[in-house]
């Protein structure tokens, strides 16, 4: 069997692997192409294009790279209906995604998406075209299923792989050994984001929060993993202006394993809030754009969403300080971290409700969407 499966970027890389193992063991003849990061080629996905090529961010980032990401979709469009697969799959990325999804299921092609758009918060009139798009969407949380569920779409809710592989991860001790961190030092994790769009705009700020830190709480000390070659050179830059120096610990890659190894997490909103939950880890999350990208996104919002951040999603209510755009400063982010440092209470309140949280979604997901599939193209395992 031969299937199509598009990623645009690490944590799609993640779930489309899991998915490729899943379906292979039903499968074990599985061709598998589209476009995917190093771990879903080392699970055989042969790339059409480079996965990093397809990550942007914010709204107006995205515009400038249209010309070079519209000639690449319409040549994936035309080889797969060419010879089509017998079945489409999107992992996120749904702007890239769901145009492809649409043309193809007009022909005839079966589609999924993995990983809801987050059409329940914003631009709420894209429901009818992913409706229309696809025949098939699993979803990683159980609020999007009863979004979609009311919208009349076929939809399956696997839960999120992450919650398996954390389960596995060492725990603090195991983990500032393997780090070579002190074991009874006292660790914020500084987390500015995978993307370099991301680490302008909060690598800096990031750094003054921990120079605010480091004044109040002068035996804190700072780790930060750093994503890409790239990531680390321009947060080194960034680092240079500051009077921390050496204080800063920079870690290339080992993002997860260096929240387990902290106390107190300061992350960019993003799947790392996820991991962070599910490693029961206190948190505090960021993010800022650009002034207009920031300003049309709350316009488009409104009052569908609350949170940004994954775990307070989940909880329905705030279980963690959310300090977004403006408020993406020392003076916002450095109380914020320093309570869960000092307030030992409040931080026992949270690690019980993220154990809470995270058993609700350790639901196997990979092999569930695999299921899923197999049962919309009629195959049998």
């Amino acid at each position: 069997m031969r299937i199509a499966i598009i990623a645009g970027e690490t944590s799609g890389d993640l779930l489309g692997a899991g998915l490729i193992r899943s379906l292979r063991r039903r499968f074990p003849n599985l061709e598998v192409e589209g476009i995917g990061g190093p771990q879903m080629e080392a699970e055989g996905c042969v790339s059409y294009y480079p996965m990093k090529r397809l990550s942007v961010i914010g709204l107006f980032e995205a515009f400038g790279r249209l010309p070079e990401l519209l000639p690449v979709r319409a040549r994936i469009i035309k080889t797969l209906l060419e010879k089509p697969p017998a079945v489409f799959i999107g992992v996120d990325a749904p702007d890239f995604n769901l145009a492809i999804a649409s043309r193809l299921r007009a022909a005839g092609i079966k589609t999924v998406h993995y990983v809801s758009p987050s059409v329940w918060a914003w631009r709420r009139y894209r429901i009818r075209k992913i409706v229309k798009a696809l025949d098939l969407m699993l979803v990683l949380f159980p609020f999007e299923a009863d979004f979609y569920r009311d919208q009349g779409l076929d939809v399956e809710f696997v839960g999120h792989p992450l919650a398996e592989v954390i389960a596995a991860s060492p725990d603090q001790s195991t983990a500032r050994a393997e780090l070579d961190l002190p074991p009874a030092a006292e660790f914020v994790a500084l987390l500015p984001g995978s993307r370099l769009s991301e680490v302008r705009h909060l690598g800096a700020r990031m750094i003054s929060t921990a120079e605010w830190l480091k004044v109040r709480r002068p035996a804190v000390r700072f780790v930060a993993p750093m994503a890409t070659p790239e990531v680390r050179q321009h947060f080194e830059r960034q680092l240079n202006d500051s009077p921390l120096g050496n204080d800063i610990q920079l870690i290339d890659g080992g993002a997860r394993q260096v929240m387990a190894a902290s106390d107190v997490v300061l992350l960019a909103s993003g799947t790392a809030s996820l991991e962070a939950m599910l490693l029961n880890r206190l948190m505090v999350v960021t993010y800022r754009t650009t002034r207009l990208s920031y300003a049309i996104l709350r316009r488009v919002v409104g009052s569908n969403i609350s949170y940004v951040g994954l775990p307070n999603l989940l909880a329905g209510r705030e279980l963690v300080p959310e300090l977004l755009q403006d408020k993406a400063n020392a003076e916002h982010l450095g109380p914020a971290v320093l309570n869960f440092l000092q307030k030992p209470e409040l931080a026992a309140r949270v690690h019980d409700e993220f154990r809470r949280l995270g058993a609700q979604l350790k639901r196997d997901a990979s092999e569930r969407a695999a299921e899923a599939i197999t049962r919309l193209i009629g195959a049998t395992s």
